[in-house]
């Protein structure tokens, strides 16, 4: 008897002193997904609106996938967590489970099992999710700023505008050797008369102006990726976070995170390929790896 009760103490005090060294302080965002998995409807039983309620009592921002992310988050994804609600097996009982990934899929904290024996599926969900997140409120989560996160948010940002300025730089070459090369042409046939004026056709000139305005506008429209862990984010000039895509076992497919859409090669071209109420859509997207 003495052995039982000292074994089940030593693996209290593992388990707690283990759940202890989880610091989630350092990161500010946490995303919930629209629907879970073990779900068949988004928000079903309101049960991804009580998971960001909870998060919300909890001391954390909370921010549903999908929609209008703060900047900060946006130019570093690795201030949020993602969560999740996993079901875990059981007869009598509705067993769930929190779990938080970063920005790497990594688990960070998985909660214990929250349990219910009600029979009516949303108040068994309902009071098992809430049970869970006692280990949550336990927590006592207040954001803190973390160096190592906000500097790679710097790092990533750094080198995504010396990219684009390099870009830059070559697209404006190229611009100055197109009009040095259409004054040429103007020039060239009245080489031999000295006393004439010479001057670049006008059509030539708005030629050289159209073709500036188009390299600017393909500019504007060619996304960056910079690979992080499982994938790459796709970044624009400014540089923000348009897209971030993981990779799959296909070669050139991509998965994009909180959307109903995949990204993938075409010949030469990459395909943006999206579920609407209308349907599958497509577009195309300009991207340089």
């Amino acid at each position: 008897m003495k052995t039982k009760i000292f074994s089940l103490l030593l693996t209290l005090f593992i388990t707690i002193n283990g759940f202890s060294q989880v610091n989630l302080n350092k990161y500010k965002y946490v995303i919930i997904p629209k629907k879970f998995d073990f779900l068949k409807e988004k928000d079903q039983y309101q049960l991804n609106s009580l998971t960001k309620f909870l998060f919300e009592k909890y001391g954390f921002e909370a921010l549903m996938e999908g929609e209008k992310y703060p900047e900060d988050l946006i130019r570093n994804r690795c201030l949020g967590l993602k969560s999740d609600v996993n079901k875990d097996s059981g007869l009598f009982k509705t067993k769930l489970i929190i779990e938080l990934k970063d920005c790497g899929d990594q688990v960070v904290m998985a909660t214990s099992v929250g349990e219910s024996r009600e029979k009516e599926y949303a108040r068994a969900y309902n009071e098992a999710l809430r049970a869970a997140f006692s280990d949550i409120e336990a927590l006592n989560y207040r954001y803190e700023p973390d160096s190592s996160i906000t500097s790679l948010a710097a790092s990533q940002s750094v080198e995504a505008k010396a990219e684009v300025n390099t870009e830059i730089e070559k697209l404006k070459q190229e611009i100055e050797a197109l009009k040095q090369q259409k004054v040429v042409v103007a020039v060239a046939p009245v080489e031999a008369e000295v006393n004439d004026k010479v001057e670049p056709k006008v059509e030539e000139v708005e030629e050289v102006k159209s073709m500036a305005a188009e390299v600017k506008e393909v500019l504007a429209t060619v996304l960056y990726a910079q690979e992080i862990a499982g994938g790459y984010q796709l970044v624009d000039s400014t540089p923000k976070v348009v897209y971030k895509v993981k990779k799959t076992g296909q070669t050139d497919v991509f998965f994009v995170e909180g959307e109903n859409a995949i990204i993938y090669k075409k010949g030469d071209t990459w395909i943006y390929e999206y579920n609407t109420s209308e349907g599958l859509q497509q577009k195309e997207l300009n991207i340089k790896f």
